[in-house]
């Protein structure tokens, strides 16, 4: 295992960091794929991934990740507090309700944590964070308290993360990207401020997708090309720690994203889009996590991305065939003509069951 800086706060990390959402036990909706693993299992498999040179481990408060949270908590004390980085997050927007939660948190692990983030700040909630008496400005009490050694903010949106990197209150970013959805890692790459602060990527897999058409070593030599500190995987088994842990074994191939692109063609006909967020939709439809979704339908995740892509299709087909000055074209760096993508999208969820139900 390969160890890299945590950008200012003084931790090394590892490249590969332990995503503890396969080891969780509970019925939890929103994340159908995970292992349902029992106390004495995850243990195992926590224990596996630090065995081969894993120190960050990344979970969230209950019940949003399930029992996980306990279960890090178990583990910590088990192999030892000061052996590990714990990463912890909370969707709570207001400085009450975040500093609650890392009270809560901090009962749960029986520890503190290393890192606490806001968890997917978006549009809706960005001010409520950033402003006075917000997220961070509990984030940053709970420092001074020792409650946790560093504040961090979680999004899945480039402007978010961009403003958090400007913020001095702000230690830790998690993003998320991937081989194909790697518009975001370019633009870390390409902008000084990230390297002030240190980077934890998701989705490396894109929710387990990937795996099934690229080897897991080119998923991860790809991501950990971009300036970041740990790409964070999702992990319920021995054989999974096994795939991934060798970090000696990842390929140093980079596949452009025209290869990729030319590989997926295989199965089906890819939207050439690699979420980069520059299109701006005056109508507000989220052009980027269509695209997102459309893709996802075809790489195996079905049912699921169609029923994601049925909630509004119908508003953005027709937000698109009455908008005039269509900005999204000229912002594209791709030139994806997104009109016809997303008329495309609408096609495709009126024959599918789904729709009909």
């Amino acid at each position: 295992m390969r160890y890299r800086k945590l950008g200012k706060t003084g931790l090394m990390v590892s490249e590969i960091g332990f995503g503890t959402i396969p080891i969780l036990k509970g019925n939890i909706p929103v994340l159908p794929d995970y292992y349902n693993l029992e106390e004495d299992e995850a243990l195992l498999v926590m224990k596996a991934a630090f065995d081969r040179g894993c120190n960050l481990y990344d979970t969230a408060i209950v019940p949003e990740y399930g029992d996980a949270e306990i279960k890090l908590g178990k583990f910590a004390a088990y192999i030892g507090r000061e052996r590990i980085v714990i990463s912890d997050k909370a969707r709570f927007f207001d400085g009450n309700g975040i500093y609650q939660a890392v009270q809560t948190s901090c009962e749960h692990l029986g520890t503190y944590a290393d890192i606490y983030f806001v968890h997917q700040v978006d549009a809706e909630h960005e001010e409520e964070v950033f402003r006075k008496g917000g997220a961070l400005d509990a984030l940053s009490e709970l420092k001074a308290e020792g409650k946790i050694r560093f504040a961090g903010v979680a999004s899945h949106y480039y402007d978010i993360l961009l403003r958090g990197a400007k913020d001095l209150r702000v230690d830790v970013l998690q993003g998320s990207g991937n081989l194909l959805e790697r518009g975001m890692l370019e633009r870390i790459q390409s902008e000084p401020l990230f390297l002030e602060k240190g980077i934890l990527i998701n989705k490396v897999y894109a929710a387990g997708i990937l795996p099934a058409f690229f080897p897991v070593q080119t998923l991860l030599g790809n991501v950990l090309s971009y300036p970041i500190s740990c790409a964070l995987l999702g992990i319920g088994t021995i054989e999974q720690v096994e795939a991934a842990m060798n970090t000696d074994t990842i390929s140093e191939e980079l596949l452009s994203f025209e290869e990729v692109l030319s590989h997926l063609e295989k199965d089906y006909s890819p939207i050439p889009c690699d979420r980069c967020q520059r299109c701006d939709c005056p109508y507000g439809t989220e052009i980027h996590t269509l695209f997102r979704q459309y893709q996802y339908y075809f790489l195996g995740k079905d049912y699921w991305a169609l029923r994601k892509l049925t909630m509004g299709i119908e508003d953005s087909v027709r937000w698109c065939q009455k908008c005039a000055k269509m900005p999204c074209i000229t912002q594209c760096p791709r030139k994806i003509r997104i009109p016809d993508e997303i008329e495309n999208i609408g096609k495709l969820t009126r024959r599918h069951p789904i729709w009909r139900k």
